[in-house]
């Protein structure tokens, strides 16, 4: 079946020295509009805030004083057209002699694209919609608080181009080179040979380019809408090898409930490359030398810079590895299942004993870390529909470590040193990750059978509540990752959850945040 997906093709680019610092004046241009159209969105909204304590001053109660004030918060329209007003040009000098007025304040508009200032506009309406929308609950994901402002030498340098599609701006010169609007042609470090081909053929056509810097590299990530044939069904190599259960975790990066390769059972676990552990050391020393530098010195940028290049290449080495294990997952199984971990809760610090093995503590969150287990599943959801695979979650309250695979009874003795897992009710001796592998293939639930809250694929909103129907388990507490301690369950396997009915609508007790000003802040 023929669709049109959006799809990003990311190159390392290999630029000029004038280039690069073309590159950097467009991301501090792209930052200052993000925080010049944040300033103004933030204004309206102290607008809002003081009107509204003026009228609970005058006896009026909140929430009728929350419906009766209207400030509009200004939007990429009104914001780019009052900056078109006061920007000044600084081809023309400054103000006439005489005239008195505000500063300008980006007389250096016209030395960078006006995409970039355009998209980061609309960046600001987005960040500020996020919040919005988590405020009142509609906002699939974790919460999203109050958009911040960048700041130089804290926030990625990137930006982001547009063009016309139906006159291209943005196009490839040669398989080694990128045309954009204002740069011009740019080297690529890498062949784009692919992506030249697709649109030769007329079946990418190429809608924007984002330029970021990693450690020591320019990337342009070039957006594409791509027709591409998305398989239906998996293939018969696929539904041969069927359901595949993968246990996260961070002894192993992976372990299957079947190995990859049949003949070799070894292949089921798939190690962990310890990127993070290996570079310690090498890391240490440069934020040492980092440390001892003066600020604003030509030795603290290249120790910087030192320090930077070692964590991209950190990253780099372990994005290789788990786009590399998804994608072998993603083709050779007709249906991946995972479980739903609770990430957060196991990389954050432990509030009631701070001081108790931190330095454990300090360990494990590493290691989970280094592991990227939200970013193995994250990729896994998309590539499953590339390759003709499905994808399936397991609840996170199910016990799957001390629950039998072969017979469902539960070991309520079994904890985190027990590597291996024994049944006594069928004898059953096995791996307890394998173990826990095999549970999650069996017991894991179809996304595609069970939508979830909508967004990017979340499976609670921004309050932790599930936007599909009630159901038997409404009222309960939100399940977490835990084991169950209680009596053997018998012979009969644990009955698995529905993702609808685990958790319970929040509705809130305010006014549904809007244009006009977020009620309940």
């Amino acid at each position: 079946m023929q669709r049109e997906v959006l799809r990003a093709f990311r190159f390392a680019l290999d630029p000029t020295q004038d280039q690069a610092e073309a590159f950097t004046r467009h991301a501090g241009s792209a930052r200052w509009a993000f925080n010049h159209a944040l300033g103004m969105k933030a204004a309206a909204y102290r607008q809002w805030r003081r009107e509204v304590q003026e009228l609970v001053g005058q006896g009026v109660p909140e929430a009728e004083a929350r419906k009766r004030t209207r400030v509009p918060v200004p939007t990429k329209p009104e914001i780019q057209k009052h900056l078109n007003r006061i920007k000044g040009d600084s081809r023309l000098g400054g103000l006439p002699k005489g005239v008195l007025g505000p500063e300008r304040p980006c007389p250096w508009w016209h030395e960078v694209s006006t995409y970039a200032l355009q998209s980061a506009f609309v960046d600001a309406d987005r960040a500020w919609q996020n919040w919005l929308d988590s405020l009142r609950g509609a906002r699939a994901g974790r919460p999203v608080g109050f958009p911040r402002f960048k700041k130089k030498g804290r926030s990625r340098e990137a930006f982001r181009l547009h063009h016309n599609v139906k006159q291209p701006v943005i196009r490839l010169a040669s398989y080694r080179r990128l045309r954009m609007p204002v740069l011009g042609e740019v080297r690529l470090h890498e062949s784009a040979k692919r992506l030249a081909r697709l649109v030769d053929r007329g079946q990418a056509v190429v809608q924007s380019v984002t330029v970021t810097r990693g450690g020591h590299r320019w990337y342009a990530s070039v957006l594409c809408k791509v027709t591409t044939e998305l398989p239906e069904r998996p293939t018969r190599r696929q539904r041969e090898q069927g359901r595949v259960g993968v246990d996260l975790g961070v002894g192993h990066l992976a372990v299957l409930s079947r190995p990859l390769e049949p003949p070799d059972a070894a292949s089921a676990f798939v190690a962990r490359p310890c990127h993070l552990r290996k570079a310690e050391h090498r890391l240490a020393k440069a934020q040492r030398t980092l440390s001892r530098t003066q600020r604003g010195s030509a030795r603290r940028g290249r120790a910087r810079r030192r320090a930077a290049r070692l964590r991209h290449d950190v990253v780099t080495r372990r994005s290789t590895v788990l786009h590399t294990m998804t994608k072998q997952l993603a083709t050779r199984f007709a249906e991946i299942a995972v479980e739903d971990l609770d990430i957060a809760g196991r990389t954050h610090a432990d509030r009631e004993e701070p001081g108790h093995r931190m330095k454990r503590k300090a360990g494990t969150v590493r290691a989970v870390v280094d592991a990227s287990p939200g970013e193995l599943r994250r990729q896994l959801m998309y590539k499953t529909t590339w390759y003709g695979s499905t994808f399936a979650v397991l609840d996170r309250g199910w016990p799957s470590r001390r629950t039998c695979s072969a017979c469902g009874w539960q070991d309520p003795r079994l904890t985190l040193a027990d590597r291996t897992f024994h049944c006594d009710n069928c004898t059953l001796t096995v791996d307890r990750d394998v173990n826990a592998a095999r549970n999650i293939a069996r017991h894991a639930v179809t996304i595609a059978d069970h939508p979830v809250a909508p967004g990017r694929g979340e499976t609670q909103n921004a309050r932790r509540a599930s936007l599909g129907p009630t159901g038997p388990r409404a009222g309960r507490q939100e399940a977490t990752k835990r084991e169950d301690t209680g009596p053997p369950a018998g012979t009969v396997p644990p009955q698995r959850s529905d993702p609808l009915t685990l958790f319970t609508p929040i509705r809130p007790d305010h006014q549904a945040p809007g244009r006009y000003g977020p009620a309940g802040q």
